[in-house]
């Protein structure tokens, strides 16, 4: 049983990732889009098949029995029938523009033996049988939607066919070979009956049953942290074209509790066509942004520097005798103590996206407190603090992962209870404490990274990123682990 639910979940990932649909129209832009190429389609077709044709090889026929005429009425019976291979040697995934897909596979053969017997009154013979089919063709529509309730692909078996060419029965015993061909057209007959309803019926069922169940079960979120998650549902039925199938889902990090729609929309997405990786996936700034709200709204974007967090050899020191150096007054007020500093952002950080690179603005708030001698907090200084930053992103086989990098950092004075007093003493203590300890601690949480919308077992590889008006472009392949 387990060894079957493999190969579902192995047949199951592979036509999601190959089965990505069939509408042109799109009532919400999508925040990441996934698209996959012809070759990729093969690759998923070819795993896919290897998937099928384990279940058509443990096809279960039943015995059957007839007559045949020699100077009388003769009984004839097989029975013990077993598929000893199925071949199939040239799958095909085809794509029907705004239909769906065709998959096709031709000049396919099964070798099944068995036991017989036959007899006409006192004449009796019987033994084992080998008999070929030849030259099956199978050719199956698979109609391609999404379900706008739960944001899954759904896919259905609409059409199948298959064909076979020819039929040939060889016994273990050739002195019977005479007796054999009294009835080999029935033979032949029955086979073909026997096989056109089990092919397409597995086939079809595989499709209908076991692969719509399973994608029944994927999640369309994943889960980042306690704070949030990411929707990656359709926002629209799937797209076939001639060259590519596109999959269009939300792409919105949104809160575990009190979800609410983003103030912002997604932008268009001006995809360009790629056939040089399996898959592509299109992620826009709206994808991002979505993210530093989240995480802004839910208080998370807080950072607590102490002086025991500043390295050993730090030439700046979290005191408020050494803040009294360039502010007496501080170290007046608060003789001998700490001072702690509290790194916040005051608005949602923004990610812009542009052909030569990526922007990153964000807004931050530093409150600088005495720690006193009972431990409690006393307020310093407000300052705001803009600055000019990149954020490098890149991918490993199944999630992203970011590096921020900082060139300035604009102080403003916002609020003090020590005196008003001129921002720039403070500039260079900030230019040496954000990178050294601040950037880090963004950079820890970045490269933990986030989830990209693959199942399990699928990996990307010969990964290229690109970054494009309003979204990044990451190409791969796939491997099927």
């Amino acid at each position: 049983m387990a060894r079957a639910l493999d190969n579902t979940a192995k047949w199951a990932t592979l036509m999601v990732l190959a089965t990505l649909g069939t509408a042109l129209t799109v009532a919400t832009n999508p925040g990441f889009v996934v698209t996959i190429s012809q070759e990729g389609l093969d690759y998923g077709c070819q795993q896919g098949i290897a998937v099928l044709q384990k279940k058509l090889e443990n096809i279960n026929l039943p015995n059957f029995s007839g007559s045949f005429k020699l100077l009388g009425k003769g009984y004839y019976n097989f029975y013990s029938l077993k598929v000893l291979k199925f071949q199939l040697p040239s799958p095909q995934l085809r794509l029907q523009p705004d239909v769906g897909l065709q998959l096709s596979t031709d000049n396919n053969n099964i070798i099944i033996n068995g036991k017989w017997n036959a007899k006409r009154g006192f004449l009796k013979a019987g033994g084992n049988f080998v008999l070929r089919v030849e030259g099956i063709s199978i050719s199956a529509s698979l109609k391609l939607g999404s379900d706008p309730t739960s944001g899954h692909i759904t896919v259905a078996c609409s059409s199948c066919r298959d064909y076979i060419n020819r039929v040939s029965l060889k016994v273990s015993n050739s002195k019977w070979g005479w007796l054999i061909r009294l009835f080999q057209k029935k033979i032949d007959s029955l086979i073909r009956k026997l096989l056109d309803n089990k092919i397409c019926k597995i086939l079809s069922n595989s499709v209908n049953t076991n692969l719509q169940r399973y994608i029944r079960t994927l999640p369309v979120t994943s889960k980042i942290d306690k704070v949030a998650d990411i929707d990656y549902s359709l926002v629209a039925p799937p797209v076939a074209t001639a060259d590519s199938l596109t999959l269009q889902m939300k792409g919105e990090f949104f809160r575990q509790a009190n979800r609410s729609s983003p103030p912002f929309d997604p932008p268009v997405m001006a995809i360009p066509p790629g056939h040089d990786r399996m898959v592509y996936l299109g992620m826009s700034d709206y994808f991002f942004n979505t993210a530093g709200l989240v995480f802004q709204q839910a208080g998370v974007l807080k950072w607590t520097l102490t002086n025991s967090t500043l390295p050993k050899r730090s030439k700046f020191h979290l005191t408020t005798s050494f803040f009294g150096k360039f502010l007496p007054q501080v170290s007046q007020m608060f003789p001998s103590m700490d001072v702690q500093l509290v790194f916040s952002t005051s608005s949602p950080p923004h990610l812009v996206m542009e052909p030569t690179g990526l922007t990153f603005t964000p807004n931050l708030e530093v409150q600088a407190f005495a720690v006193l001698p009972n431990s409690s907090l006393a307020s310093l200084f407000l300052l705001g603090m803009s600055m000019n930053a990149h954020l490098k992103v890149s991918a490993n086989s199944d999630r992203l992962v970011g590096n921020l990098t900082v060139d300035r950092l604009l102080l403003k004075l916002k609020h003090s209870n020590v005196g008003t007093f001129p921002v720039e003493l403070l500039q260079d203590a900030m230019n040496y404490i954000v990178p050294l300890v601040a950037v880090p601690k963004v950079n820890e949480r970045l490269q933990k990274g986030f989830p990209l919308p693959v199942t399990n077992g699928i990996q990307l590889r010969n990964l290229v990123l690109r970054s494009y008006q309003n979204f990044l472009l990451l190409g791969a392949n796939v491997h099927l682990g």
